[in-house]
């Protein structure tokens, strides 16, 4: 396959299709690999588009909200027929962009195929700093970095000494979340799905306890142990009981910083939440956010993480998937806890 030094080459491009709007939980059969046999490694000369050759695909729970027919506002949902489509580390090929050139390397928003061409730079990042994994760029250094960064220093701003817990707390936001609490002198407890990962939790990321809220019959009984005087702070990503149960326990004036709700996910009706009065008795803050909302904060971003991963500071795990093909079993994974870590599809490594 050709490695874009080929001017005008003519290549192959695999890709993943959509079928149709998702009820339930979804399967791989609701998405398509196929190819494309004749897409020129050059960018049309009346254009300002940006030819990148797809190198890492990052699979997140909020593909599955774009697999119904519903707009998010903040991303709209895949059409059925088309490419489906998420944020990726790439190089570019070829380029009508100044803002981009032939070699370099970047991250942001592109198609599940081998090759993308991408229409304007909205969302697009350069890659400077080459001797961190190029694949952290849809990681720890990618949209997952800064939805943990700005979750936590921007809505919640942890103090030394609260009382934290991190849902879904080995995910690719998750464990850094805790990392997080942890350099700012907190207390965190995370939950998550198996015994692997709880130890996980607790002997890699540093978190002061874990639980497996699968084995928990009682949420409620469960965060009075880990918190018996309360919850400063709850990083929400699951949603559901796990929510109805930490507006119970948390402290007077505690924030909640809503992340996402992947126990919802897959649901035609949402659960409902039942202790919302207790907002109202502890003068709870919730509130939600978008990762958009501190692209302008990116650059201070990795002036803040990139030493904490350099000096092993923080720590970060990946679950590697290798081949687009196996991309649509990668994010069916992450409905299931199939996943430890950032789930990575790799295409095209370095």
């Amino acid at each position: 396959m050709a490695d874009g030094s080929e001017k005008n080459a003519v290549v192959s491009n695999k890709k993943v299709i959509f079928k149709d709007y998702v009820s339930g939980f979804p399967k791989e059969s609701d998405m398509a690999v196929t190819v494309d046999e004749n897409l020129k490694l050059k960018v049309a000369g009346d254009s300002k588009g940006i030819l990148v050759k797809n190198l890492y695909l990052s699979c997140d729970p909020y593909m599955r909200l774009l697999m119904t027919n519903r707009s998010s506002e903040i991303f709209g949902p895949y059409t059925p027929g088309a490419l489906i489509t998420g944020f990726g580390v790439g190089k570019v090929i070829d380029s009508r962009n100044p803002e981009f050139k032939e070699g370099d390397l970047v991250w942001g928003l592109t198609g599940w195929e081998e090759y993308s061409l991408l229409k304007s730079s909205e969302g697009l990042f350069k890659i400077h700093h080459t001797d961190i994994p190029l694949s952290y760029y849809i990681g720890i250094l990618g949209m997952p970095g800064l939805t943990a960064y700005g979750g936590s220093y921007e809505v919640c701003a942890p103090k030394k000494g609260e009382y934290v817990l991190v849902s879904a707390a080995s995910g690719a936001v998750g464990q850094l979340v805790g990392q997080f609490a942890k350099l700012m002198g907190c207390y965190v407890v995370g939950s998550a799905g198996t015994q692997d990962k709880v130890e996980l939790l607790k002997n890699k990321f540093g978190f002061d306890e874990a639980f497996n809220y699968k084995e928990e019959p009682d949420l409620n009984a469960a965060l009075k142990r880990y918190f018996p005087e309360g919850i400063d702070i709850y990083f929400e990503n699951v949603g559901g009981k796990m929510l109805d149960a930490v507006i119970l326990n948390m402290r007077v004036h505690g924030c909640i910083a809503v992340c996402g709700m992947i126990s919802q996910y897959n649901r035609d009706q949402p659960e409902g939440v039942h202790n919302l009065m207790s907002i109202v008795y502890k003068r709870i803050r919730i509130e939600g956010f978008a990762t958009v909302d501190y692209y302008p904060q990116y650059s201070k971003f990795l002036d803040f993480i990139l030493p904490y991963i350099r000096e092993g500071k923080v720590k970060y795990v990946e679950d590697i998937v290798e081949g687009l093909e196996n991309g649509p079993a990668a994010i069916i994974g992450l409905f299931s806890g199939r996943n430890v870590g950032k789930q990575v599809v790799v295409i095209a490594p370095q």
